[in-house]
């Protein structure tokens, strides 16, 4: 690759990279997009596809401590740190334990929801411009329960939503089978989010890649970054494995690479990969309505032509390993809640692995750093980068632009940790 030239790079080409090139595009922004893949894998292409203003809660919260220690060592629970001896990892869960605070999760309920309305806005509005082909349903969200204890937490939850005017409903067993007759689910119940909706992710990301290449953002792929050319505060050229590539503007939206890539450059931002784990039936199972297994954390979509059950959370470094101890339970955990449902052999062995790049807070890192003019941010989304996606891009797309965000940036400083 010669040395070339671009109005914006954008270093990473997830959902929130392709995004942000879309708005970025149609502000008539000379793009080009970096990525070490092929774009054809990875948390942006196996994730459950939902766009989530339910989600109100960071995963840093009071409770998530204490369910943590129970987990944490066990490899096949729902949250798994893999023992390893890592500074980053350490100075990580300090930030982590420092948010689970009551006071945290109060002053980020609205910004995540107002967040998630945005983004779900926007790609409602790119579903109905048609300008490229994607699957997107508005069926809510069920959060289905077996226990007690699961119906008080997530009751819990539904009440913070509903005091922000999120619609939420809480159904019988009765009532899901109504519903759902064609797979009858083992629950006592379970709340209905009326707000939420749900694409097929791999979909999606296909279809916008070749309608920004149609509209002439380059991609460039195969492709790492080795380091930077800076002058002062102003970053003036990616030094790649294939090349010089100059820009005016650069957005970072390398997920769970971010905080390696940002060290190259002197800025340290704690940002570690949170491996999840994916599975797709192909046969009829009767699925229709978009359903989190309270209990198991596990996600379960009806997605174009397959259903999708994903799930867990392992801190293991970045890599691809298959932990096939945490697969299973999320097999188990499917035919323990859908005790009708056959999950084949085969589509264990097919299984997917994603990282998602987790923030102490469980907020994202949205915005402009202090040690370089033209750098932006956008990473650090957690288990909501498929839900902020479009919001990420729009709101990247106004700092550069120089427009006044459409929501408040201050909760997802980079550098309020």
């Amino acid at each position: 690759m010669a040395d070339k030239s671009y109005d914006i790079t954008i270093i990473g080409g997830g959902i929130i990279g392709l995004a942000t090139a879309y708005y970025l595009d149609l502000e008539g922004h000379d793009v080009s997009i970096i990525d070490k893949g092929k774009l054809d894998s990875g948390t942006s292409h196996i994730n459950s596809g939902y766009l989530t203003p339910s989600h109100i809660v960071p995963m840093a919260s009071p409770g998530a401590i204490s369910k943590g220690i129970r987990w944490m060592f066990n490899s096949s629970s729902p949250f798994y740190i893999k023992p390893r001896f890592d500074l980053d990892l350490i100075s990580w869960g300090l930030k982590f334990i420092k948010s689970c605070t009551p006071e945290h999760v109060k002053k980020s309920l609205k910004p995540i929801l107002d967040a998630n309305l945005l983004s779900k806005k926007l790609y409602l509005e790119m579903q109905e411009s048609k300008v490229f082909d994607f699957d997107l349903e508005s069926k809510g969200l069920l959060m289905a329960y077996k226990t007690s204890y699961a119906e008080k937490e997530e009751a819990k939850v539904a009440f913070m939503a509903k005091d922000l005017g999120v619609k939420v409903n809480q159904l019988t067993q009765e009532e899901i089978l109504k519903i759902q007759p064609n797979a009858p689910m083992e629950v006592e119940g379970g709340f209905m989010y009326e707000s939420d909706a749900h694409c097929t992710p791999e979909l999606f990301m296909n279809n916008l890649k070749k309608y920004l290449i149609a509209q002439g953002v380059n991609f460039i792929l195969n492709t790492k970054v080795s380091s930077f050319k800076r002058n002062g505060k102003k970053i003036q050229a990616l030094h790649t494995d294939k090349g010089i590539l100059k820009g005016d503007e650069y957005v970072l939206a390398s997920g769970a690479w971010s905080e390696l890539i940002l060290k190259k450059l002197g800025i340290r931002l704690s940002v570690q990969a949170g491996k999840g784990y994916s599975l797709n039936i192909n046969h009829i199972t009767g699925v229709s309505i978009p359903t989190i297994l309270s209990e198991a954390k596990v996600a379960v979509t009806p997605m174009k032509g397959f259903t999708r059950f994903g799930g867990t959370m392992e801190l293991s470094g970045i890599n691809k390993q298959i932990n096939f101890k945490r697969v299973e339970s999320i097999v188990k955990s499917a035919i323990d809640y859908y005790p009708g449902i056959v999950i084949p052999q085969t589509s264990v062995d097919d299984v997917k692995s994603g990282l998602r790049p987790l923030s102490p807070d469980g907020l994202p890192f949205i915005g402009r750093h202090s040690s370089f003019e033209n750098l932006v941010l956008a990473t650090g989304h957690s288990m909501m980068g498929w839900s902020l996606g479009p919001a990420t891009g729009k709101l990247v797309t106004e700092l550069i632009s120089g427009y006044s965000p459409t929501i408040d940036l201050n909760p997802y400083s980079p550098e309020r940790l």
